[in-house]
C-alpha cells in the first residue's frame, strides 16, 4: 500500500507523490512566542514529528521547516507590560518552546526560521503583490485585496458574499473591503519597526509564512501543515499571497491536526480549562502525554482528561512490561551455555510468531493510511499480547526461541522510532513509574517485596489460603501482583 495523505483542499485522501521524486518539503506553522505552550502545541508538535518521522522511515529525503513568529501584537503587549523589549519576550518563549518540545520528544526541524530574520523577503513579496494589483498601500500599512483573487477562500470552502454580508467597513477603516487584510503595519510610538517602501512598520502575521516557506521550499512544495484553526484565516491568505505574487501553486497537500478538548469542552482561557505542557508534565511523563495524543487519529478531536491520561499511561506501561520481559529473557539467554534450539513451538508460540511476521506490514498499511498512528499502536498492542501469552505459557526458560524473540524486539524498537517512543530502558521507564506511582501509597517497596517473599513461600508449601491473603492485601493498597514464569513483579493500580 503506497502513502495516502487526507488534502484538507479536496477533501479526500490522496494519493502522496512528492513535486521531485524521492524528496518531501514540509511546512508547519509554528508558534507565536509571548506565552509558555499548551497542550494544543504539543498536539500538533507531536502529529507532525511523526508525519516527518515516518516519511523519513519510508525513504524519503525530507525538508521540515517549521517557524517562530517572533514579532506580533501579544508579544509588543506582553514586553510592554515587563517593561522590556519584543525581543527579550520572543528570547525566552523560543527557549521554553524549546524545552517543551524537547521533553516530548521531538525531533529537530531542518529548519526553524524566526520571521525578523525573513523582513526582506516579506517585503519583495509585497511588492510582488502591489505591483500585479492584489495589494494597496493605504495611510502607511499595506493591505491585500480579496476580491482581486477569485479563489480566496478555497481552501475552507467558505463565500466571500456571506462573509461579506455579516461585516461592514467602518467610517475611516483603512480598507476597501471588509475582508481584506493586512500585510504590513505601519508603525505606532514605541513599537519596533522596520524600513520598508511605504515606511516604517512590521509585517503582518500571515505574509511571514508565506515568505519562509518560499525562502527553503521553493514557490510550490508538498505538504503544509497546521492546526484546524489555521485553516481560516490564515491558511486562506497565505494561498491568497503566494499564489497571487507567483501565479502557480502554492501547496499540493494540506494536513491540519483536530482539536483538544477538556473534559468534553473547548480548551479555552475563558472556561478555565487551559493547561499549559509544564502544568501536565508535573503530573504526568512525557512520554505518558505524547502516547495519549498518538492514540487517536491526528485528524480526530481529543478529549484531555485526567481519566484518559491515566488509560494512555497504562497502555505504555503494558508496552514497557513486555519489552522488560523480552529484555530479561535475551539477557538470561545470552550468558546461557545451554540453550536449546527451539524446531516446533507451543500454540501460543505459533501465535506469537504469527503476530510477528505480519508485525511491519500491518504497521506500515496503518501509517500509509494517512499517518494513523492509533491503528498503528493497535498492532503493537495485538503482538504484545501474543508474546505475554506465550511467555506466560514457557516453563523453562531454554525452551524460548531466541531469535524470534529478538527479532520481536527489533520490531517494537523499529516501530518506536517512528512514533518517537520507548527510546528509554523499559526497566528504567518502569522503575520511574513505579516511584511516582509509591508516593500515592502507604506501603514502601521494602514491605511490598517482604509480602512478595512472603507469598512465594506459601505456595512452595501449598499454603493457597495464606498466599491469597498476600494478594488480596496488597490489592487492597493498591499493589498488583504479576506472576510469570521468571518470578513475580508489582505494580501499582
Amino acid at each position: 500500500m503506497a502513502l495516502r495523505v487526507y488534502n484538507t483542499f479536496s477533501g479526500e485522501k490522496e494519493l502522496f507523490i512528492p513535486l521531485i521524486p524521492g524528496k518531501a518539503g514540509m511546512y508547519v506553522c509554528g508558534v507565536t512566542v509571548y506565552d509558555y505552550c499548551h497542550i494544543g502545541h504539543a498536539r500538533a508538535g507531536v502529529v507532525f514529528d511523526i508525519i516527518f518521522r515516518y516519511l523519513k522511515y519510508a525513504g524519503y529525503d525530507v525538508t521540515y521547516v517549521r517557524n517562530y513568529t517572533d514579532i506580533d501584537d501579544k508579544i509588543i503587549n506582553r514586553a510592554n507590560q515587563e517593561g522590556t523589549d519584543y525581543r527579550t519576550i520572543a528570547d525566552r518563549f523560543i527557549l521554553a518552546f524549546d524545552e517543551d518540545m524537547a521533553q516530548l520528544g521531538l525531533a529537530k526541524p531542518t529548519v526553524e526560521p524566526k520571521a525578523t530574520d525573513h523582513i526582506s523577503g516579506i517585503i519583495g513579496i509585497i511588492e510582488a503583490l502591489i505591483a500585479k494589483g492584489h495589494a494597496y498601500v493605504s495611510e502607511g500599512d499595506v493591505y491585500y485585496a480579496v476580491e482581486t483573487f477569485p479563489d480566496y477562500l478555497k481552501l475552507s470552502g467558505r463565500n466571500l458574499e456571506e462573509m461579506q454580508a455579516g461585516a461592514r467597513v467602518e467610517v475611516g477603516d483603512k480598507k476597501r473591503h471588509p475582508m481584506d487584510f493586512a500585510l504590513w503595519k505601519g508603525s505606532k510610538p514605541g513599537e519596533p519597526w522596520w524600513q520598508s517602501p511605504w515606511g516604517n512598520g512590521r509585517p503582518g502575521w500571515h505574509i511571514e509564512c508565506s515568505a519562509m516557506s518560499m525562502e527553503f521550499l521553493g514557490k510550490t512544495f508538498d505538504i503544509h501543515g497546521g492546526g484546524k484553526d489555521l485553516v481560516f484565516p490564515h491558511h486562506e491568505n497565505e494561498i491568497a499571497q503566494s499564489e497571487g505574487a507567483n501565479g502557480c501553486q502554492f501547496v499540493r497537500y494540506w494536513l491540519h491536526n483536530g482539536f483538544v478538548n477538556i473534559n468534553a469542552e473547548k480548551m479555552s482561557k475563558s472556561l478555565g480549562n487551559f493547561f499549559t505542557i509544564r502544568e501536565v508534565l508535573k503530573k504526568y511523563d512525557p512520554e505518558t502525554l505524547r502516547f495519549f495524543i498518538l492514540s487517536a487519529h491526528y485528524r480526530s478531536p481529543i478529549d484531555f482528561s485526567d481519566q484518559n491520561l491515566e488509560e494512555a499511561q497504562s497502555g505504555l506501561e503494558r508496552i514497557y512490561s513486555c519489552l522488560a520481559a523480552l529484555d530479561e529473557v535475551l539477557d538470561d539467554q545470552s550468558h546461557s551455555a545451554d540453550v536449546t534450539i527451539v524446531k516446533t513451538l507451543s500454540q501460543t508460540g505459533m501465535e506469537f510468531q504469527e503476530k510477528v511476521d505480519q508485525f511491519l506490514p500491518r504497521f506500515i498499511e496503518a501509517m500509509d493510511d494517512d499517518f494513523n498512528s492509533a491503528q498503528a499502536l493497535g498492532v503493537l498492542f495485538e503482538t504484545v499480547r501474543a508474546a505475554n501469552r506465550f511467555l506466560a505459557d514457557v516453563k523453562e526458560i531454554t525452551t524460548l526461541p531466541l531469535s524470534l524473540i529478538a527479532r520481536a524486539r527489533h520490531l517494537f524498537a523499529e516501530a518506536g522510532d517512528v512514533l518517537g517512543l520507548f527510546a528509554t530502558s523499559p526497566a528504567d521507564w518502569l522503575e520511574k513509574v513505579k516511584a511516582a506511582k509509591a508516593c500515592l501509597i502507604d506501603m514502601t517497596s521494602e514491605e511490598i517485596e517482604r509480602l512478595i517473599v512472603e507469598r512465594a513461600e506459601a505456595r512452595a508449601a501449598r499454603d493457597f489460603k495464606r498466599s491469597d491473603e498476600i494478594r488480596d492485601l496488597l490489592l487492597e493498597h493498591g499493589i498488583q501482583l504479576l506472576d510469570s514464569a521468571h518470578g513475580t513483579t508489582w505494580n501499582i493500580k
